[in-house]
């Protein structure tokens, strides 16, 4: 995708994804799915099964308990990010990173990572707290083009010797549940990860989603094993100054056939 300030696409797709997210999760109204997804709904979800049929299944098991809060959502042309944590899914909440394409007013495709919600933090942060409405959205294709450079300098090449160019030296809000704030912290855990056999090695960025201030990565990576990394970045003037993560695990088996990226 092109990188561009946000147009009338990106507030559309938006908007789709939201309705059919708070009727379908939050209101647990399950004509959503006939109302916003297409009949050619393509799932990468380790949860359900391909199509629609698929997401029906799906939310017919859900229990009484299941609730959705949503955080926060940005969106470049077709391409939509939610950030938000479910409930009632397992025994414990769940912070999810969803990621939809929308066509013609339609869902038809979606993407997904999840985590177990983690009470204490290093940092004292919660895991999807901090601003949730983007901001600054003439700078979307400047901080895009400063991800996609930081994605490839720093996260896929590994040149760490570059990373005070990107990222703040003062403020800098880390939402990882295993980081402290600040920029030494991050260098602090990455050793410590090191050290136990989890090197942060991104080998493909399979997405770069940007409005405004925020600009999300989905990567392909290990981390011990075959993960997906899910980041959201707040730039500031140019430099990064707040971020959010989930790295998953790559599920060994899926119920479809069409993988995880």
């Amino acid at each position: 995708m092109s990188a561009h300030d946000n147009t009338t696409t990106d507030i559309a797709a938006k908007a789709t994804v939201i309705a059919a997210t708070t009727k379908l999760f939050v209101d647990r109204d399950p004509s959503a799915i006939d109302e916003f997804f297409g009949p050619s709904y393509t799932q990468h979800s380790a949860l359900a099964s391909d199509g629609v049929e698929g997401l029906r299944a799906l939310v017919s098991t859900m229990p009484e308990s299941f609730r959705y809060e949503p955080k926060r959502a940005l969106a470049e042309g077709n391409l939509v990010v939610t950030h938000g944590v479910y409930h009632g899914l397992g025994e414990a909440s769940l912070v999810g990173f969803d990621m939809w394409r929308v066509e013609n007013g339609k869902i038809v495709e979606h993407w997904d990572s999840l985590t177990p919600v983690v009470a204490e933090t290093q940092s004292g942060r919660s895991q999807t707290d901090g601003p949730t409405t983007a901001s600054a959205i003439e700078d979307t294709a400047k901080n895009r083009a400063i991800l996609a450079e930081f994605a490839q300098k720093v996260l896929v090449e590994a040149d760490y010797s570059v990373v005070a160019e990107y990222i703040s030296t003062g403020d800098y809000a880390q939402h990882n549940p295993e980081v402290a704030d600040g920029l030494a912290a991050f260098g602090a855990a990455a050793h410590a990860w090191a050290e136990e056999g989890k090197l942060l090695a991104y080998k493909k960025v399979h997405h770069i989603i940007a409005e405004g201030d925020f600009v999300f990565l989905r990567s392909e990576g290990e981390f011990g094993v075959p993960v997906i990394y899910n980041d959201l970045f707040r730039l500031e003037n140019g430099t990064i100054v707040e971020h959010w993560d989930i790295i998953a695990p790559v599920p060994a088996a899926v119920p479809h056939d069409n993988g995880m990226f």
